[in-house]
């Protein structure tokens, strides 16, 4: 998608899990355990960035009409969420999202030795701007990020800044298993995986 400079990229419309509680008029627990122990919700039908799931809003719309006790959605909240990220478009289906990348999969695209380089460029501006921040993450759109990384380079210091073109090449074409690309279990559910 070729963005005109000084543009700002139209972005999919997103939900976290924060953002999914809120429009369902429930805490976040709440949609974790529609997930662990309803079963009525699944992370097949979320996009999984640096390990954490993010539902399309057009699916996070219908999901309260598929459970078995109907689930009234608030209304008012979408449309918070739809002019939180304006300017938007709606997405159907998950494969129709563009390259979006969150903190894990841009240290291994820049091969970083932490996140904390990350955040200290985007803390002091040399970094953009994460394009959402989802359930209190942020997320940025793929190549607007790869668009910027000469001028990272040029102004680099200490780190190279440099792309990785396998991690690239994975993130564009869906392929990517590196860094953030599953989610790790916490709590007793990480205890029942090694168990």
């Amino acid at each position: 998608m070729e963005i005109e400079e000084g543009a700002v990229a139209r972005k999919p419309y997103l939900v976290g899990g924060t953002e999914f509680a809120a429009l369902y008029d429930v805490r976040r627990l709440q949609v974790s355990q529609w997930i662990s122990r309803d079963h009525t919700l699944d992370y097949r039908y979320a996009k999984i960035i640096s390990g954490s799931p993010y539902w399309l809003l057009q699916f996070a719309k219908q999901f309260g009409e598929t459970t078995p006790r109907p689930r009234r959605l608030n209304v008012a909240e979408v449309e918070r969420i739809v002019q939180s990220q304006s300017p938007g478009y709606w997405v159907g289906e998950l494969d129709r999202l563009p390259p979006l990348v969150g903190q894990a999969e841009l240290v291994a695209l820049f091969k970083l030795p932490s996140s904390a380089l990350l955040r200290k460029a985007t803390g002091t501006g040399r970094f953009r701007p994460a394009d959402y921040t989802l359930s209190g993450s942020p997320i940025w759109l793929l190549e607007q990020v790869v668009e910027d990384a000469p001028a990272l380079q040029a102004g680099a210091r200490g780190v190279d800044w440099a792309v990785d073109e396998k991690v690239l090449s994975a993130l564009r074409d869906g392929s990517y298993d590196g860094p953030g690309s599953k989610i790790i279990p916490r709590g007793r559910a990480a205890s029942k995986a090694t168990a």
